[in-house]
């Protein structure tokens, strides 16, 4: 199987994952996969071995022939590219052409629907999958992420708030003191906010956690592991349009997920028990409105 990225493309990749290994059970089943999910990959249950792509620009002549190398280390009998890119789709012709599931050209089971690139990417993959003969795809099951939270001093009641995203698409940003007037509120009735997210996330993060006191930034404390098992326990999450809100629903958590023109929820909104909030500019978006609809929820 081959899934680069990002998180939340991975996370809506994981019932694929499960429908291809319960599909190859007798199979040695290998990922093809960038490092940030390598760990991730390994712990599943759906993969006998993990290869990373460095992804090597072109000038790279050593990156590239190494990974030339690798994808040529084994002569697979059945090739499912579930991230189907451009990149994904050249690696057909890179490994010579085997049994392949995708849009590369000439392969052998093509997701050939004139209009996938407007489908959700679940049902884009599901249908790929059943025109290469595995008809069921199960929903994502990550029951088997967890983590000790016995070090987070873990208030009564909380909600988790995710207020960063990648840096390069600011615009798909709910500003940090609508995040901070929405944790005084919480608070006021006795749900703490914590705040999930990488350093670069850290100054909106101490924003909020400056602005609200009941509410905590765990700035670089969490990894896929501990989100998914924080989440388990929260009242609801609420976020912007970003990877680990994708984590947080699949494993079950309530969430409000805020969305501006930067993204369209109709090809990768979160699925479960989700709401779904857009404005074009998210700067428009006021408190009131995601507070009721986080209640609705909780």
């Amino acid at each position: 199987m081959i899934k680069l990225s990002a998180l939340g493309d991975f996370i809506q990749a994981c019932g694929p994952f499960a429908a291809i290994r319960e599909h190859h059970r007798q199979d040695r089943v290998t990922l093809l996969t960038t490092r940030p999910f390598a760990a991730l990959a390994e712990a599943s249950p759906w993969f006998d071995e993990v290869w990373v792509d460095t992804r090597p620009k072109a000038w790279d002549v050593v990156g590239v022939l190494k990974l030339r190398k690798l994808l040529r280390r084994r002569k697979f009998d059945m090739v499912y590219d579930l991230q189907t890119s451009d990149r994904s789709s050249g690696y057909f012709h890179v490994m010579g052409g085997p049994p392949w599931s995708g849009i590369a050209a000439g392969c052998s089971h093509p997701h050939d629907n004139p209009g996938r690139d407007s489908m959700h990417s679940i049902e884009r993959q599901a249908e790929q999958l059943a025109m290469a003969g595995i008809p069921t795809v199960p929903p994502a099951d990550l029951s088997w992420l967890t983590a000790d939270l016995a070090g987070f001093d873990l208030p009564q009641r909380f909600v988790l708030m995710i207020p960063g995203g990648a840096p390069h698409r600011p615009g798909k940003r709910w500003p940090a003191e609508r995040f901070a007037a929405l944790a005084r509120r919480l608070a006021a009735d006795g749900i703490a906010s914590l705040l999930l997210g990488t350093a670069a996330d850290g100054p909106a993060l101490d924003a909020i956690a400056a602005a609200c006191p009941a509410a905590r930034a765990l700035t670089d404390r969490t990894g896929f592991a501990e989100i998914a098992a924080l989440a388990r326990r929260a009242v609801a999450a609420v976020g912007n349009d970003t990877g680990p809100m994708h984590l947080v629903t699949a494993v079950g958590c309530p969430a409000v997920v805020l969305f501006s023109a930067a993204s369209d929820p109709d090809l990768c909104a979160p699925r479960g028990r989700v709401t779904l909030l857009r404005r074009d500019d998210l700067a428009q978006l006021g408190e009131d409105e995601v507070e009721a609809a986080l209640r609705r929820l909780a």
